[in-house]
């Protein structure tokens, strides 16, 4: 048997079946204070308005359905796919933390031995997350309190996008070719002024399907 085979016996096996068990578990328990507001308070909608409901949702998130597992899942992985998608915060905590896990330890992403690295880094960051979110949901607002206004205006206001440009600086520094790309399409989209180009789904998904159709490119011509 195959070292391929050894691992996908041994682990994507165990993380499909465990992986889609929970999420659908937790998909399903999602619904469970519709159900106890109807059951204790009778308040239940229409089929009307809860049809019109979920079209308002597909129309405003439906492209992440696709563009969020595509573009993630190369540096996730499949088992830190499952992980992400149940626990949340996937591209300003979870990507991040599976990068750096893998940058770290030196694994080449794609690989058997990255797979597992990221599933670790995404393990700690889950648990971290947990103890920290806690301690922000008791004690967050009198430590927001605390700072100078100004501090606690800029962690409000620019932590996700300071997250999101070291993560950028990080691939960058890597794979300084497709850099370019990277921060040229999304940028020459908003610039652009039409309308339908800076929409925020359109931008994400030209900015990564771009980038990937030049890199792929580049590498065909040998150029990277």
């Amino acid at each position: 048997m195959s070292n391929k085979n050894v691992f996908d016996s041994l682990w994507r096996a165990p993380a499909i079946r465990i992986g889609r068990f929970t999420v659908l578990l937790t998909a399903a328990l999602t619904f469970l204070p519709c159900v106890y507001l109807y059951l204790v308070h009778g308040a239940f909608p229409s089929m009307t308005v809860a049809m019109k409901s979920w079209a308002m949702i597909i129309s405003m998130f439906g492209a992440f359905y696709i563009v969020e597992p595509v573009s993630y899942f190369p540096i996730l992985g499949l088992t830190g796919t499952y992980i992400s998608f149940l626990t949340g915060n996937i591209g300003n905590l979870r990507v991040p933390c599976s990068a750096v896990a893998q940058d770290v330890v030196g694994v080449e992403p794609g690989t058997p031995e990255a797979e597992i690295i990221s599933t670790l880094g995404l393990t700690g960051s889950v648990v971290t997350n947990l103890f920290f979110v806690t301690l922000a949901a008791l004690a967050g607002t009198a430590l927001l309190a605390a700072f100078p206004p100004a501090i606690a205006l800029a962690f409000k206001k620019y932590t996700v996008a300071a997250i999101f440009g070291a993560v950028f600086g990080q691939f960058a520094l890597k794979y300084p070719v497709l850099a370019i790309p990277g921060i040229a399409i999304p940028l020459g989209l908003y610039w652009s002024g039409i309308g339908f180009f800076t929409q925020t789904w359109v931008v994400i998904v030209m900015s990564i399907f771009g980038t990937i159709a030049i890199g792929r490119l580049l590498y065909v011509k040998k150029l990277i």
